[in-house]
């Protein structure tokens, strides 16, 4: 059975994650780092082969359950078999002297056999480590690469894992622990799994209770706003776009990205979602990060880093691995990194702006950092780019690429005039008119209506759903009204928004993809804008179903397969969930505010 990306969970500690499938079966971790290589790989090949780590029942399960534990991110999967039932809960303890996975088995009715095997294969399966027995469990060693099973349950070894069957009965409980460490250190300390349950409960409870969204929805909102808790890389306040590599965005396809970086991109859309649900310590951190991570030269700035702040994320395929649904290349890294995307100077002098605007004080070497930004700006407004979609077929004046450089002008010119920052005020006031009457006379089809996806082309593109959004024309603007009747014409496909035409546009790969879950976001976005408040709800509801039983969302939806594509769980689609359900709350509240 071809498998499917909704049936996979997220644990994380808030500096790596793991996948887990629906039957039990741990598929993806990166031991100790986002983006460190993966022990279990199996999420891109085969159980055995390349990674993993299974616990079920050793019997026919009639039913399966699974939620996350309140507003936290504990995984609670009940199994149901005519022996009984039998409960599994999944989390990984915030982060203490070593990384840890926890797994309890907890028995509540009758007796049920239970199994488990856990074949670690380090460097993204490549590697068959070392097993050997110890107190309570097992050693897995290869190179660098420790890991340290621990449990109550007698473990054997065989075939290249370790192994246990056993029985569970009601009010049993059995714990594993897994736990990742250098080889060449000394085993860390013991981890009580009970205890690690108490304490990992009260660190998610706790950060669930600070939130101060209190509109519709809520529930979807403060799943969104804990999966952003948990793909924040918590040393450095950077937020990784996911915690997967090469998820395909369309199943046997070749558009396989690796997704475990910080993206600029993502910068005021993350820092809007977390200032307006309350987590302004986050907000923070991450604009941290941002500052730090474009200190320097604008010249050599990245489209993206590690998520500590590193520059150097070269891209590279692995060979042994065969992809999710033999979906290929398997891409490690990403060129992206090389890429020129002017879009992210305008999010980054938005999202400075936008501090400002929640009360954070202007600061001297933040506003020497976005004069730096604007003398670049300045001369390469005008230069073709790889876009928002960081194309692989060449650069052009990507339509969304120059609004984003209109809006770094205009934020500069509104630190100016609203905060009383220093610049040449009248050279940015006419730098912007001339981006703006530029966009307007190459980006915008009188024929059409509508604003296409670059100048002088034909091709429409979802990205220029944010003119509104950023304030570049306001909602009720005649050319705004065409493009999204435009796009709902021509892009909107069974309910969803497409990128772009994949089939007829050239982006440098062979075409076919889902709809970009982003985009549609964006679309009612521009609905609660434009007063269309039935169309807005229709649609957002319509997005939060599509969330799988767990309220986790991918890059991405094929709407005739109905199921999900693209990396898992996708930071962009939860973070447009927050601020479209901000959005809806408030009306269009929080979109006027980005506009500033």
């Amino acid at each position: 059975m071809q498998p499917r990306i909704e049936d996979y969970a997220l644990l994380s500690d808030t500096q790596t994650a793991a996948l887990v499938h629906r039957d039990g079966t741990v598929e993806w971790l990166c031991f100790p780092r986002f983006d460190s290589d993966a022990c279990f790989a199996s999420l891109l090949g085969a159980r055995d082969a390349h990674g993993s780590w299974t616990l079920t029942a050793a019997c026919d399960v009639t039913a399966t359950t699974r939620a996350y534990r309140g507003e936290t991110m504990i995984l609670e999967t009940t199994l149901d078999c005519a022996q009984g039932r039998a409960r599994i809960i999944d989390f990984m303890p915030p982060r203490g002297e070593a990384a840890d996975l926890v797994r309890i088995v907890v028995g509540e009715r009758g007796e049920v056999p239970m199994r488990t095997r856990i074949a670690p294969r380090f460097g993204y399966g490549a590697a068959t480590p070392w097993i050997r027995p110890c107190a309570r469990g097992a050693t897995f060693t290869a190179g660098a690469d420790a890991l340290r099973l621990e449990s109550d349950v007698e473990i054997g070894i065989s075939d290249a894992a370790a192994e246990a069957t056993w029985t569970v009965t009601a009010g049993a409980r059995h714990a594993f622990v897994l736990t990742s460490y250098p080889s060449f250190r000394a085993v860390p300390r013991s981890v009580d799994a009970d205890t690690a349950l108490r304490e990992t409960e009260q660190f998610w409870s706790e950060w669930a209770a600070r939130c101060t969204y209190r509109g519709p929805y809520r529930d979807a909102v403060m799943r969104s706003l804990l999966t952003l808790k948990a793909l924040t890389y918590a040393p450095s306040g950077g937020i990784v776009a996911a915690p997967t590599a090469s998820l395909p965005e369309q199943l046997g396809g070749v558009r396989n990205w690796d997704y475990r970086f910080a993206w600029l991109r993502d910068a005021t859309f993350t820092l809007n979602a977390l200032f307006n649900a309350g987590y302004r310590d986050e907000a923070l951190a991450w604009r941290g990060w941002l500052q730090r991570a474009c200190a320097g030269d604008p010249a050599e700035m990245q489209t993206l880093y590690g998520v500590g702040g590193e520059r150097r994320i070269p891209e590279y395929t692995i060979e042994w691995l065969p992809g999710f649904a033999a979906s290929r290349p398997v891409r490690i890294g990403n060129a992206a990194v090389q890429q020129f995307q002017l879009d992210i100077y305008g999010e980054i002098m938005d999202c400075l702006h936008q501090s400002r605007r929640h009360g954070i004080p202007p600061n001297a070497d933040v506003w020497r950092l976005e004069r730096e930004l604007m003398r670049f700006v300045a001369t390469h407004w005008d230069q073709p780019d790889e876009g928002i979609w960081e194309v692989r077929g060449g650069r052009r004046h990507f339509t969304h690429s120059k609004v984003m450089a209109w809006v770094a002008v205009d934020r500069a010119v509104a630190g100016a005039e609203g905060f009383g920052l220093d610049g040449p005020l009248d050279e940015w006031r006419a730098l912007r008119q001339r981006i703006h009457d530029d966009i307007c006379a190459h980006a915008f089809d009188a024929r059409r209506g509508a604003f296409m996806q670059s100048y002088d082309s034909d091709a429409l593109d979802a990205s220029v759903l944010l003119i509104p959004l950023v304030g570049f024309l306001p909602s009720s603007d005649a050319r705004v009204v065409g493009t999204v009747a435009a796009i709902e014409r021509e892009l909107l496909r069974d309910g969803l928004v497409l990128r772009y035409d994949s089939a007829t546009t050239a982006d440098g790969l062979p075409a076919g993809e889902g709809a970009f879950l982003a985009c549609s976001f964006w679309l009612v976005d521009n609905y609660a804008l434009a007063g269309r408040d039935r169309d807005a709800r229709a649609l957002f509801e319509h997005l939060l179903a599509l969330s799988n039983d767990v309220g986790l969302l991918a890059e991405e939806y094929d709407p005739r397969a109905t199921r999900q594509l693209g990396n898992f769980p996708q930071a962009f689609s939860h973070l447009a969930l927050v601020n479209s359900a901000i959005n809806l709350a408030a009306r269009d509240a929080a979109a006027h505010l980005r506009r500033g």
